[in-house]
């Protein structure tokens, strides 16, 4: 069948995207294609608010086929948070179909070439932008994030990452010319001559393995990473959020079909309640790139084990502030009180560990004191969250038992400063919504010690008192070296004690934020521009996303020819 979407087409439809995208990532300045607001949506072919909406009610209670090779069972069983069977069910597959057959198309997407690959990617994430009030709601009701923030982290922003690893990959590709003529002289005899040829060729098979709270965007760089070296891509889900990246494969698969190019380049590996695929996958020999998300157990598992393949990780870390002194007190407060709340505490970035010298801080408010600290950081939290409503658009649900299990242990570790309280939702009764902890912790007592140096996932804050600023820079040295961290953030007004901070960030290789007080938090980052992770700490061993993230992705095959 002839490909429905011509490569000419492809290009002169995205080229001018990708080249944005090349342009964003040199500049590192602010840069998005896909609109944040739901009301961008609606025209152009996108779906407006009501279509997205039905568009997900209608997959409710149906069969997901994607027509992929191997298909032996059906499979399904995703609750939402929000207390709604979703009642989807997706193909099963038996590997050693599948496996072959996603191989067998690799020799013509290799072929393509990079720019190629490069545009069709970016018509699969075109597809995927026009549906982003459909994949909100897959979001939402897999991951437990309110609605705005599943729609703008599972929408736009998770298509910035997946646009910013096409990006970097081309780059990495292209970086190699595709031909050189080769001539070295020979003084009175006739020179060397050699053509030689230079073809990006993919390492196998990419793994990914999808997270609970971040589907797609902690699956999207992986996936278009691997897919834009010319990889065939295995997309294995969280068996709790299987949904959006079920989406995500139906369009990649559509796109490959039109372009000409074999559709199980993209498979979806779903599983039975309890099977648990993901080792005996990931140590497949046909498997050799991995992208992960998720407990750090299971990341070093996959590091010592996963041999035949190269393995990118997010684990987990113990991401900490340092408070010392600052020059807004009350904007410091609100900063961090939206940090601790926003999707209850379940990002991988957000603050746990707040170190507060004992004898307190320097304000534009005057001196206060660590207890005085703490209580006016629980009533900020308070005053943020203390309207119903609010808090539901902010807290969204627990996204699983062992969360709700964690806040209720943590009042028990130490002096609640503030209390988590339980919040109804009347739209979803079934939901369970909590506000955050915070327990303070004397950073003295050796006891203390086992809270603050274990990361405790969930809406859990440990306000720790030291003995002086000293101390507390020398305890994020410890934690992230020991611990990792995706997340470090400061507030001081002393350049001594910055300077000291940043060293130790630099040395232990983490992600620092100073002296944040407006409308930028410590556990956000934008594409194109800030680095999620480092690579350089025990949190990841790879960041999302630079040029180390897709480059052993592929190698470069020479082939010379003489004369």
């Amino acid at each position: 069948m002839a490909a429905e979407l011509t490569a000419p087409e492809l290009i002169a439809k995205h080229r001018p995207t990708l080249d944005q995208a090349l342009e964003a990532i040199r500049t590192r300045a602010y840069w998005s294609p896909h609109p944040e607001h739901p009301k961008a949506y609606g025209e152009h072919g996108s779906l407006d608010a009501a279509a997205g909406k039905a568009a997900f009610d209608a997959l409710l209670g149906t069969r997901l086929d994607l027509g992929q090779a191997g298909t032996d069972d059906w499979v399904g069983g995703e609750i939402s948070p929000y207390g709604i069977e979703l009642g989807v069910s997706y193909p099963h597959a038996d590997l050693d179909v599948l496996l072959p057959a996603m191989k067998t198309g690799q020799p013509a997407w290799r072929d393509a070439g990079a720019e190629v690959r490069a545009v069709v990617c970016l018509e699969i994430l075109k597809r995927i932008s026009d549906r982003t009030h459909e994949f909100a709601h897959a979001v939402m009701h897999t991951s437990g994030q309110a609605f705005l923030m599943a729609f703008q982290a599972g929408g736009p922003h998770a298509q910035d990452r997946g646009l910013e690893a096409v990006a970097y990959a081309y780059a990495e590709q292209v970086r190699t010319p595709e031909s050189a003529e080769w001539s070295k002289p020979q003084g009175k005899r006739d020179p060397l001559v050699l053509t030689k040829n230079f073809t990006p060729v993919p390492r196998g098979i990419g793994l990914v393995i999808g997270c609970n709270t971040f589907p797609t965007w902690n699956g999207y760089p992986g996936l278009f990473a691997s897919l834009a070296t010319g990889n065939a891509v295995l997309v294995k889900p969280h068996p709790r959020a299987v949904l959006p990246l079920a989406l995500t494969v139906r369009i990649a698969r559509e796109v490959l079909t039109e372009a000409g190019f074999a559709a199980d380049l993209v498979a979806l590996a779903a599983e039975r309640p309890g099977e648990g695929i993901a080792k005996a996958l990931a140590t497949r020999p046909e498997i050799r790139i991995i992208d992960y998300t998720g407990s750090t157990s299971f990341g070093d598992w996959l590091e010592a084990n996963a041999r035949q393949a190269q393995v990118y990780t997010e684990k987990a870390g113990v991401n900490t502030v340092i408070v010392h002194s600052t020059d807004d007190y009350k904007g410091m407060l609100s900063n961090l009180a939206f940090s601790l709340s926003l999707y209850s505490g379940q990002m991988c970035t957000t603050p746990q560990n707040l170190l507060i010298p004992r004898e307190g801080i320097l304000t534009d408010q005057g001196p206060k004191t660590f207890d005085e600290v703490t209580a006016d950081l629980a009533r900020a939290v308070d005053g943020l969250l203390g309207d119903d409503a609010r808090a539901n658009a902010l807290l969204g649900a627990i996204v699983n038992p062992d969360v709700k299990a964690r806040l209720e242990a943590a009042a028990g570790l130490g002096e609640v400063a503030l209390a988590s309280r339980e919040i109804s939702n009347p739209e979803f009764p079934g939901a369970v919504v909590r506000t955050p902890v915070i327990v303070k912790l004397d950073g003295a007592k050796p006891d203390a010690e086992a809270a603050y140096m274990s990361e405790c996932f969930g809406p859990v804050s440990f306000a720790v008192a030291l003995g002086s600023v000293t101390d507390a820079v020398e305890l994020l040295r410890r934690t992230v070296r020991e611990k990792g961290a995706m997340t470090v953030g400061a507030y001081t007004t002393d350049s001594e004690v910055e300077r000291a901070i940043e060293e130790v960030c630099l040395e232990e290789a983490a992600q620092l934020s100073f002296n944040l007080t407006g409308g930028v938090f410590v556990n956000q980052t934008a594409a194109f521009s800030d680095f999620h992770g480092s690579g350089g700490n025990p949190a990841a061993n790879a960041a999302l996303c630079d040029g180390a993230f897709v480059a052993n992705r592929f190698r470069v095959v020479e082939v010379r020819h003489q004369g």
